[in-house]
């Protein structure tokens, strides 16, 4: 009996799984590689967030610009004096308009725009409250 075909066949598949496994070593290299970079920018990042949050206290306190109108202080005066949120109406009460729907409305165009300012936040649909 012949075995030599058959010795060739198993050369040919041992070469095969030799060529299979160097490359499965060289993208195994690759990816554990690019692994440590990965968690070497997690790091950096953490550094960063730590580094960032321990300056925060030092950083001057933003002064956010009021809109030029005589409302818009008498709109936070009227938060300041609240104990929650405020609807466009009881702001408009607080300002002494009459509670005509133009009122009303560009009320709640002013506080819309002081929650769009980060200075008010919408505490629900309607109902807007001072920011902490």
């Amino acid at each position: 009996m012949n075995i030599q075909p058959l010795l060739d066949a198993l050369n040919r598949q041992k070469n095969a799984a030799r060529a299979l496994a160097d490359d499965l070593r060289a993208q195994n290299h690759g990816l554990q590689t690019r692994l440590r970079e990965a968690e070497t920018h997690l790091e950096h990042l953490a550094i960063t967030r730590k580094t960032v949050t321990g300056l925060a206290d030092r950083l001057p306190a933003v002064v956010r610009a009021l809109p030029e109108h005589p409302d818009y202080p008498r709109i936070l005066a009227a938060f300041n004096h609240a104990t929650g949120p405020l609807r466009a109406k009881d702001v408009c009460e607080s300002l002494g308009h009459e509670l005509l729907p133009k009122n009303v409305e560009g009320t709640r165009a002013k506080l819309k725009r002081l929650v769009k300012l980060g200075i008010l936040t919408e505490a629900d649909t309607g109902n807007s409250a001072r920011k902490q």
